[in-house]
């Protein structure tokens, strides 16, 4: 039976953890809830192949005594669950090491609201059936296209989200969320040789999502593209990213400007704040506020502020990615870039992060590049953190006289990023498919490893 209490709002089961834990010894407390609801169906050559459903709803406590700190999770919200929950976050903060940086975000940082309506959530519902009806119509169209020979499946789900952050200094926040996706991988085939090829979208509402048709038939196009690939001889050439994998160029700028990895100086940008990091003209800008973007959030998870702002302006990098620790390590203030789970203490990440794009379309840059390398896959990156050496498993295309002519495969890249990055030019097709979005980009003179 349910008691009474087991049926309390998230609001008021958080506000009680707090509370509870205040008056077991911390000296300071945060609540989190999560709970999710999603339900996702796959198919292969039109036959129902799974159908998965999920609802959870989970605890997380992190408190303070004094410098010490330590967090617990549970997804059992019973009364006797939620003690033992208590008595064990402030049993184990007590043994804890002392961290002098440790404690809730400043009070004058805080969101205080009313936070932006960011239009995050669609009401909009899909049964199994009608998940399963446009995973197979995905499927079937992908199947349909000359040169492809098999289906890796079509997937359709639709999840929802409520995160809740209460903290013992007064702050309560809320956000609601909802994400559709669709996808379908396939294989094609040419003189013996197979390739993978695939497309899938996410968008937070419905009607954003494109229909089956389009991402099926853009999945077949892009397996059949692939086919036949050649192996080039190493050379330097330049190389282009495809907008869709150019963030994974620029996903380690945005790594080495986390907080943590200066406090620790282990980044290959830890001196180079204030100093142009990308060419003179380049924004890269991370926006929360933006309507049904997939990173938008009215508050950062210690329930900071949060603000859009050009991370890098004109070229130039204006500041560190902070959670309120390395903020304090630093001296400095938080960005309202605090992230975490149930369990933990925070991380940093960015919210909705975009590259402005340029003024030429892809076909302008393999124009202006001659001959070169079109990349539309990664794999494999590594990275030397401190010095910023980087390299990549890549395939695509090889283009001549601004063409494509055959695609490659088996081929990495390599360099220096903060040399690479000095010569970067961007296209105009900057697309917003997720939370971090790039248009696609040139460099010249990469160093590429073939046979």
């Amino acid at each position: 039976m349910t008691s009474p209490r087991d049926a309390a709002s998230p609001s008021e089961i958080l506000s009680d953890l707090v509370a509870a834990a205040l008056r077991a010894g911390a000296d300071a407390a945060e609540a989190v809830s999560a709970e999710r609801a999603a339900l996702s169906v796959g198919v292969r050559t039109g036959a129902l192949e799974d159908v998965e459903r999920e609802e959870s709803r989970d605890l997380g406590l992190r408190v303070f005594v004094g410098r010490r700190q330590a967090t617990v999770s549970a997804s059992d919200l019973s009364d006797a669950t939620r003690a033992r929950l208590v008595e064990r976050a402030v049993a184990m903060a007590r043994l804890a090491p002392e961290d002098p940086y440790a404690g809730l975000a400043p009070e004058e940082r805080l969101a205080r609201g009313p936070h932006a309506e960011l239009d995050l959530f669609d009401a909009s519902e899909r049964s199994a059936d009608e998940l399963q009806t446009v995973a197979a119509e995905a499927e079937e169209v992908a199947l349909a296209v000359p040169g492809v020979v098999r289906s890796e499946g079509g997937h359709a789900s639709t999840s929802t989200g409520h995160w809740r952050l209460v903290t013992s200094h007064g702050f309560e926040g809320a956000y609601h969320g909802s994400i559709f996706s669709l996808g379908v991988g396939v294989i094609a085939q040419k003189d013996g040789a197979m390739e993978r090829g695939g497309e899938h979208r996410s968008t937070r509402h419905l009607s954003d999502l494109p229909d089956a048709r389009s991402i099926g038939a853009e999945a077949g196009r892009r397996a059949v593209a692939r086919t036949g690939p050649r192996k080039i001889a190493s050379t330097t050439a330049p190389v282009i990213f495809e907008n869709r994998v150019a963030t994974q160029v620029l996903s380690p700028l945005v790594g080495a400007i986390g907080g943590p990895s200066i406090a620790r100086g282990v980044s290959f940008l830890k001196d180079k704040l204030g100093q142009r990091v990308l060419p003179e003209g380049v924004d890269l800008i991370d926006d929360p506020f933006r309507k049904r973007g997939l990173g938008s959030t009215p508050f950062d998870d210690e329930g900071v502020e949060v603000s859009k702002r050009a991370l890098v302006e004109d070229g130039v990098l204006t500041t560190w990615l902070l959670n309120s620790a390395a903020a304090a390590q630093l001296g400095l203030e938080s960005t309202g870039h605090a992230s975490r789970g149930l369990a933990g203490p925070p991380g940093v990440s960015t919210h909705n992060l975009h590259l402005e794009p340029g003024e030429r379309d892809l076909a302008g840059l393999m124009a202006d590049a001659g001959a070169g390398l079109l990349i539309t896959s990664m794999f494999g990156p590594s990275l030397n953190a401190n010095t910023g050496d980087w390299s990549a498993g890549v395939s695509g295309f090889w283009f001549e006289d601004g063409q494509i002519a055959y695609p490659v495969s088996e081929v990495t890249v390599a360099g220096k990023l903060i040399d690479l990055y000095a010569r970067l030019q961007r296209g105009s097709d900057l697309e917003f498919r997720g939370g971090f979005n790039s248009p696609s980009l040139l460099f010249d003179a990469v160093a590429i490893a073939g046979k």
